[in-house]
């Protein structure tokens, strides 16, 4: 349930490697990385059932569609499974779902059949109605999953809001838990919430409890 996570601005190649060695001893879900690290990541956990997920428009959201698209494109190209997109919360804020929705839409569609897409809706900046709206916004552009936070916000991920995620898409889709989960309690609570995969660096930590 695990997408072991380094995702730092000074994130070097041997950290990388590092946490690429720690996902295949645990048997973590996935490697999340920065996007430039896909091709560095997907060698590191070839043959293994480890995935390898990049972020894309990370973490603020604010890129063009196009760049979003490309971006998630390119990973994909050098060996990407999954992508954790950001989606324009400025957009969503300002009642413009049309544009959240092709945004979405436009990553789903460009890495369809070869890449599964987690929607990143940024939850401690919207309000309840805006969190059920985004998750709907997800599940109609054809996403995957919906996924809390970015970690580099202004808070992260909360039972409640995994709670409230988990209500509105139903269980057609996964609902990803990020943000602060440092600890056992805080993940298992998570997953009570109804969370179906974790992203976190704490994973070791948490694994080993």
């Amino acid at each position: 349930m695990f997408d072991h996570t380094l995702l730092k601005a000074d994130a070097t190649k041997e950290q990388v490697t590092v946490i690429c060695n720690e996902a295949l001893k645990y048997g973590f879900a996935s490697v999340c990385v920065n996007s430039c690290y896909a091709g560095f990541v997907a060698e590191k956990l070839k043959g293994s059932d480890v995935k390898t997920c990049v972020v894309v428009g990370f973490p603020l959201g604010a890129m063009s569609t196009s760049a979003k698209a490309f971006e998630a494109k390119t990973a994909v190209e050098s060996g990407a499974q999954e992508v954790d997109m950001v989606i324009n919360v400025g957009a969503l804020k300002e009642n413009d779902p049309g544009y959240v929705e092709n945004d979405i839409k436009a990553v789903v569609d460009a890495v369809k059949g070869k890449a599964i897409v987690k929607v990143i809706i940024e939850t401690c900046l919207l309000t309840d109605e805006e969190k059920v709206t985004a998750c709907k916004l997800a599940k109609r552009a054809g996403a995957d999953f919906v996924k809390t936070s970015t970690g580099f916000s202004t808070g992260g991920a909360t039972a409640k809001d995994v709670e409230l995620m988990r209500k509105t898409v139903g269980e057609a889709m996964g609902v990803k838990a990020s943000g602060g989960i440092r600890d056992y309690d805080t993940a298992i609570a998570m997953i009570k919430a109804g969370a179906s995969r974790l992203g976190t660096s704490a994973t070791v930590k948490i694994a080993t409890n």
